[in-house]
Parts: structure tokens; sequence; C-alpha cells
């Protein structure tokens, strides 16, 4: 993952949690304290506005959006 998208995703996590956000690339932000299911709605949004990409209905799980390093492969992968 680069840099830049890890610093915009963990930005717009920050945003959506209201807390510091510097976790390691593969940390769980569920586990971590940092997102809950109702975050999730949230966060997609902030990342659809960011990365200028629409994210359907059937992609809202938990798991696919769990990590930085998660995130930024679901984004690599719509963007391919």
């Amino acid at each position: 993952m680069n840099e830049e998208m890890q610093a915009k995703l963990a930005a717009i996590v920050s945003r959506v949690s209201g807390k510091t956000v510097n976790p390691d690339p593969d940390e769980s932000l569920f586990e971590a304290g940092y997102l809950d299911s109702f975050a999730l709605v949230d966060m997609v949004s902030e990342i659809e506005r960011e990365f200028h990409v629409r994210i359907p209905d059937a992609d809202l799980t938990p798991r696919r959006f769990d990590s930085l390093e998660r995130i930024s492969a679901y984004l690599t992968s719509r963007s391919a």
C-alpha cells in the first residue's frame, strides 16, 4: 500500500471515529476500537468522496474494510 493512500485512509478513519488513528496497515480497525458497524457506512461515504469511487451496498462488509491494507487492496481492485 502506498503511504499517500494510507495517510488518506487513516485521516478518514480519524474523522469518522473521532479518534487519532495511526494503526499498522494490517491492524483490525474494528478490534482496535476505531470503527463499529455503524461507523462503517460513514467511513465508506467518506472513501467514496475522497477516492471518487462508488462502492456497491453488496460490498459493505466489515471484513472487506477491516484494515487499511484491506481497504487499499479493495480500492486498487476497483480501479483496475
